[in-house]
């Protein structure tokens, strides 16, 4: 996933755990977050529940093996704004990523 986003121009970096991921984000200012559910140490739901209790405009999207309804939910309320179950193509991962990043660069309506 990392190579396709870098091909399509995106500037892409990787963290092995929640915990690394959420310091990464932070860290670099960065416009979307692709975050699987699963993570050790830190799952993604918590991560984006940080993320989203320091105020952080993080486009989130949870990719994810869970499918069902209420896992899409749960996501959902955690604060991801997307959530897609794996495998996604192509298409749907460049068209998220840009729509995360079009979003946060939005101006704001009053």
């Amino acid at each position: 996933m990392s190579t396709l986003l870098t091909l399509n121009e995106h500037e892409v970096f990787e963290a092995a755990d929640g915990e690394a991921g959420l310091e990464l984000a932070f860290r670099l200012r960065a416009d979307a977050a692709l975050v699987d559910i699963g993570l050790p140490r830190m799952d993604g739901y918590e991560f984006a529940r940080r993320v989203r209790a320091q105020g952080a405009s993080l486009w989130l999207v949870a990719l994810t093996g869970y499918g069902h309804p209420e896992d899409r939910q749960h996501a959902l309320e955690a604060g991801f704004e997307e959530h897609l179950v794996k495998p996604i193509s192509v298409d749907e991962l460049e068209r998220i990523v840009k729509e995360g990043i079009l979003a946060r660069k939005r101006p704001a309506t009053s």
